[in-house]
């Protein structure tokens, strides 16, 4: 991709993106390069020297050797490749966060499908060895769960996956007495829901929900699902 970003932002830049994306067949996906904007200013390429700086490949490579040499073989006997994408949360018009980290979250099938595993980073972030190796093993860990739990649609399911990564990943996130009652109370009551507007609600809060003029549900903690699930 850094390739790419140092060609001018042109129609020719944009099919060279499309041609490696799809391969011969439009439609179809070869390389898992969709949350990259090809379009995208000149900081999308200084955020790339950035992680290259970090040497994110390497870390990467050795974050899932590690990984497959502690998982059991029963866990999979196919091969996925693994690519971060690099999302343009500043500039890039096209790219919503939070829809964008939903997708990559609970609508991972068609990446599962074609043994891809796609770890998201953002234009907006500082980077860190630590969160390199993190997200690469959340989104590694997710995929392993999609071996057997595909398509969540319910909010008990969503959490249940979720609180799998927090266990495997070793989160622990700091949560307020208070707060973590309120969204107990929540999901007690609605785990079984599978409207997705209450569902993301749950999860990013009501400041993501009225961004995009979905709907809230009465949530009123700074803390969200994830860190309920992470806790």
């Amino acid at each position: 991709m850094m390739d790419l970003y140092q060609k001018p932002r042109t129609y020719e830049r944009f099919q060279e993106f499309l041609i490696s994306l799809q391969g011969d067949n439009q439609g179809d996906l070869v390389l898992p390069i969709m949350g990259f904007n090809p379009m995208a200013k000149e900081h999308i390429l200084e955020k790339l020297y950035e992680l290259k700086a970090l040497e994110i490949e390497p870390i990467m490579d050795q974050t899932l050797n590690e990984l497959n040499k502690k998982i059991k073989s029963e866990h999979t006997d196919q091969n996925y490749k693994v690519a971060f994408n690099l999302l343009d949360d500043l500039k890039g018009s096209w790219t919503n966060r939070f829809i964008s980290d939903y997708d990559n979250k609970f609508k991972i099938g068609g990446l599962i499908n074609r043994n891809f595993c796609t770890p998201l980073f953002w234009a907006s972030e500082d980077y860190s060895i630590e969160k390199i190796k993190i997200r690469t093993l959340e989104s590694a860990h997710r995929t392993l769960y999609w071996q057997t739990k595909r398509n969540p649609t319910t909010l008990k399911e969503h959490v249940e996956q979720e609180k799998f990564i927090g266990k495997e990943v070793g989160f622990n996130k700091h949560i307020a007495d208070g707060e973590y009652l309120q969204l107990e109370e929540f999901y007690e009551k609605n785990q079984l829901q599978d409207n997705f507007n209450l569902i993301f609600n749950f999860f990013y809060g009501n400041e993501a929900s009225k961004s995009l003029a979905f709907a809230s549900f009465g949530l009123n903690s700074k803390a969200t699902g994830y860190d309920y699930c992470y806790k």
